[in-house]
C-alpha cells in the first residue's frame, strides 16, 4: 500500500528532506505532496542581497529547482497552500488555498516552516517603505523600492542587515545601519571583535549608529520618513527592518508538537519529534550544538539542507543521523570579512568550560606581499586541556574562510598546540609560512595551558 508523505514548506530543508526520500523510495510506494504557502520553492535566500546590490542579474537564477522539476521525479508541489492545522491522532491536516479549506491526510509528515523576520510593535511598521527581507518578493519589492530612492536605512546589524547595506552601497544610496548594540553583529561577535568590523565599515564610508533602539518610524505622508532612535533621527525614504528572525514553530505548538527551550521544534538525532510519524528540520527545528551539547536554532542554510537530508534518508528507509552544528557562519561588507564558529570564551563559560581567550593579529598573505591585508583572529580554548573551542575572525579578502579550518579542528575537538602542527599550504600570495589560524590557535592553547 503507498504511503503519503506530507511536507509542510518548500525550501531547503523540505525540499532536501523530499528528494531524499524521493531517491529511496518510489512513487508506488511513497508519495509526496509538498504545500508551500508562497509561490517559490527551492531557493537561495542567502543570495538575495546580492540580487538587489545588481551582482545576480536574475532573481530566478537563485531557485535551484522549478515545480516542473520536482514533478518531473514525483514530487508534487502545491504553491499557494498554507497548512492551517495539524490532527496528529487523526494524521490530517487542514490546507488553505483561495480561500478554501481542505483536509489532507498523511502517514508521515515533514514539518519544515523555516523561520520568519521579527516585526516589534515599532510606531509606523507598516508605512509604504518599510521592508524585511526573506522571501524572492521581498527582494524584489526591495530592489524595485530601492530605484527610487536616495536615502536607506537598515535597523539591525547582524548578516541581513550587513549584506543589504552593501547592496545599497554599491546602488549609490546614502545607507545607515541603526542597531541597538554598541556593535554590528553584537549576538555574534565579541565585543572586542565586533568593534573591529564597526570600525571598518564606517570607513569605507556606511554610517553605523550604535546603542540606539529604534522607537518609532516617522510618517511622511503615508510613506516611511525615517527612523527615530532615542532623541536621534536619520531621515530616509526606506527602511529596512533586519532584526533576525524566529522559528516559525506555531503551527507546530498549536498541534501538540512539543518545542524546546529555544522555542523550535524539538528533534532528536534523526530530526524526528516526540509524535509518532512527524519530523522537522530547517530554521524551525532545534540542533545540538556540539561544543556547548545545548539546543540551539539556528537560521542557516548549510544546517537546514543537512538537517532535511537527514529526515528525507530517513523517511526513505535509511539510518542517518545528524552529527549537531557549531554555528559556523561567514559574512562581508565590501572587502570587509566577518565570520565565527563555536563559542565565544562567554557562550564558553556559560556552558560550563574554563574557558580563556587570545587574540592574534596578523595578515592575510605573507606581510611584503602587495595585496596582503591586515586579519585579527580570536580563538577559545578549554583550560588544562588546550582544546579549542571557538573562533571569529575579521579582516581582508580571503580573511574569513579561514574559519573552516578552525571549524575542522573545533568539530574534531582538536588541541590548540595539535592543530598548531597542522600541514596547510604555503606560498607568499596566500599566506605566511605560518598560516595565521596556526598561530593563532598555538597562542589559545598556550593562554589556556599558562600556569597548568
Amino acid at each position: 500500500m503507498t504511503e503519503r508523505l506530507v511536507v509542510i514548506g518548500g525550501d531547503a530543508a523540505g525540499m532536501s528532506g523530499s528528494s531524499q526520500a524521493r531517491r529511496r523510495r518510489g512513487p508506488d510506494d511513497l508519495q509526496i505532496d509538498v504545500f508551500e504557502k508562497t509561490g517559490w520553492v527551492s531557493y537561495s535566500a542567502c543570495g538575495e542581497p546580492y540580487f538587489i546590490g545588481g551582482e545576480v542579474t536574475d532573481l530566478t537564477s537563485l531557485v535551484a529547482r522549478t515545480p516542473e522539476q520536482f514533478a518531473a521525479r514525483d514530487i508534487a508541489v502545491h504553491l499557494g497552500h498554507e497548512v492551517m492545522s495539524i490532527d496528529t491522532s487523526a494524521r490530517t491536516v487542514i490546507v488553505r488555498s483561495g480561500g478554501t479549506d481542505r483536509t489532507e491526510s498523511y502517514d508521515q509528515l515533514l514539518y519544515t516552516t523555516g523561520a520568519a523576520p521579527l516585526r516589534p510593535p515599532i510606531e509606523g511598521i507598516d508605512l509604504v517603505g518599510v521592508h524585511t527581507l526573506k522571501t524572492l518578493d521581498d527582494a524584489l519589492a526591495i530592489k524595485n523600492a530601492a530605484a527610487q530612492v536616495s536615502d536607506a536605512v537598515i535597523v539591525g546589524g547582524g548578516y541581513i542587515g550587513l549584506e543589504v547595506a552593501e547592496a545599497f552601497h554599491h546602488l549609490g544610496i546614502n545607507v545607515t545601519i541603526v542597531t541597538s548594540g554598541d556593535t554590528v553583529l553584537n549576538r555574534t561577535l565579541d565585543p572586542e571583535m565586533g568593534a573591529l568590523a564597526t570600525d571598518a565599515i564606517r570607513k569605507k564610508g556606511i554610517p553605523v549608529i550604535t546603542g540606539r533602539r529604534v522607537r518609532c518610524l516617522p510618517d511622511d505622508s503615508g510613506r516611511v520618513g525615517g527612523v527615530s532612535c532615542d532623541d536621534e533621527r536619520v531621515d530616509a525614504q526606506l527602511v529596512i527592518l533586519a532584526l533576525g528572525f524566529a522559528p516559525v514553530s506555531g503551527l507546530a505548538a498549536a498541534s501538540g508538537i512539543p518545542l524546546g527551550p529555544t522555542g523550535a521544534v524539538a528533534v532528536d538525532d534523526h530530526q524526528r519529534t516526540a509524535i509518532d510519524g512527524i519530523w522537522a528540520a530547517g530554521d524551525c527545528a532545534e540542533a545540538l550544538h556540539r561544543v556547548s551539547r545545548q539546543p540551539v536554532n539556528l537560521h542557516l542554510g548549510t544546517v537546514a539542507n543537512k538537517q532535511g537530508r537527514v529526515a528525507g534518508i530517513n523517511l526513505g528507509g535509511g539510518d542517518a543521523s545528524f552529527p549537531g552544528v557549531l554555528g559556523t557562519a561567514i559574512t562581508k561588507v565590501l572587502d570587509i570579512e566577518m565570520a565565527r564558529t563555536g563559542l565565544t570564551v562567554d557562550e564558553a563559560i556559560a556552558a560550563g568550560f574554563d574557558a580563556v581567550a587570545a587574540t592574534t593579529r596578523s595578515t592575510t598573505m605573507a606581510g611584503y606581499w602587495p595585496a596582503s591585508s591586515p586579519m585579527t583572529l580570536k580563538v577559545t580554548a578549554e583550560v588544562g586541556t588546550g582544546r579549542l573551542l571557538g573562533a571569529q575572525i575579521v579582516g581582508g579578502p580571503t580573511a574569513g574562510k579561514r574559519v573552516d579550518i578552525l571549524a575542522a579542528g573545533i568539530w574534531e575537538a582538536t588541541s590548540g598546540h595539535d592543530f598548531s602542527m597542522m600541514d596547510l599550504s604555503y606560498a607568499p600570495p596566500f599566506s605566511g609560512v605560518w598560516d595565521p589560524v596556526l598561530v593563532a590557535a598555538r597562542n589559545a592553547a598556550d593562554a589556556a595551558m599558562s600556569g597548568v
